[in-house]
């Protein structure tokens, strides 16, 4: 199977991590090889449950498919979709760059937004995607998960926001280091009207939003073995000089540490989500 390497990445996150491309549908029966469990399994099967390997190691889902397994079929609306990023600070070789991954994604930005039906719940949903730029918050980014939470606000709806992102987008600058600050005001506005907002971390959470809209939710779910942590752990144990501890920053991990309020796998998101969606009726808790 081909491998998409449109960006050709120089570090580990901007490769998407785990899984170094997207899963494609292919011809005949072609396998993809475990990174857990070190056995090939066909395509077929893992598309039919989607994206987990029997051992439960869950690979990288574009935003897209995670959407179309989460919505109610046919029930979600995508706003904003127009809104993309620009190169405020004239970064040399950023534009091409975009448009290069732009034409490999077939994404404008590396987050979706828009209105969704789960469960036959109404509510806002943002999607962020690991294979634009792995999720990198930019100026664009910020600007349209900040007007989903206003949205949001004006027509009372819960938001429920799937994250991964290798952090802010340095292309840009203070500009993108500033979106923390915009969507962190955004999530306070949304819940000071009353309104629940729920994450869902993904591998992986890291960088500038995890220090800001990925871990403002009300309730706080993750995938099972994600990433999820602010600084890179090579760079915490430069910076400490102590070894880190087996399994930092998986998810099992921070939610033994109280960060997390639960594991989900992804085979149970969507009911799980219906039910908190149901309890709550769109009110904070």
């Amino acid at each position: 199977m081909a491998v998409m390497n449109f960006l050709k990445p120089k570090n580990q996150l901007e490769e998407g991590g785990r899984t170094s491309a997207p899963i494609q549908r292919d011809a005949g029966e072609p396998e993809k090889n475990c990174p857990n469990c070190h056995k090939d399994i066909a395509l077929s099967r893992l598309w039919a449950n989607d994206l987990v390997c029997p051992c439960g190691y869950h690979f990288r889902m574009k935003a897209r498919q995670r959407i179309q397994m989460i919505a109610d079929k046919g029930r979600f609306r995508e706003l904003f979709s127009g809104m993309k990023a620009d190169n405020p600070l004239n970064f040399p070789g950023y534009r091409d760059k975009i448009e290069t991954v732009r034409a490999a994604s077939g994404e404008r930005e590396a987050v979706l937004c828009g209105t969704a039906m789960i469960g036959k719940q109404k509510c806002c949903l943002f999607v962020m995607e690991s294979y634009f730029m792995m999720g990198s918050m930019g100026s664009a980014v910020g600007e349209k998960i900040t007007l989903l939470f206003e949205y949001a606000i004006q027509y009372r709806l819960p938001v429920i926001g799937f994250t991964v992102s290798g952090g802010a987008r340095m292309q840009e600058g203070l500009l993108s280091l500033m979106q923390m600050a915009k969507t962190s005001a955004a999530v306070k506005r949304h819940s000071d009207a009353g309104l629940l907002y729920i994450a869902v971390l993904t591998d992986p959470t890291t960088g500038g939003v995890t220090a800001s809209f990925a871990m403002e939710a009300d309730i706080i779910l993750a995938e099972p073995g994600a990433t999820v942590g602010f600084a890179g752990t090579r760079v915490i144990e430069q910076t400490t000089k102590k070894s880190l501890p087996k399994g930092f920053q998986q998810s099992e991990f921070v939610l033994e540490h109280g960060f997390i309020d639960s594991i989900i796998p992804r085979v149970s998101q969507k009911k799980y989500l219906t039910e908190i969606l149901k309890m709550h009726d769109g009110r904070a808790i």
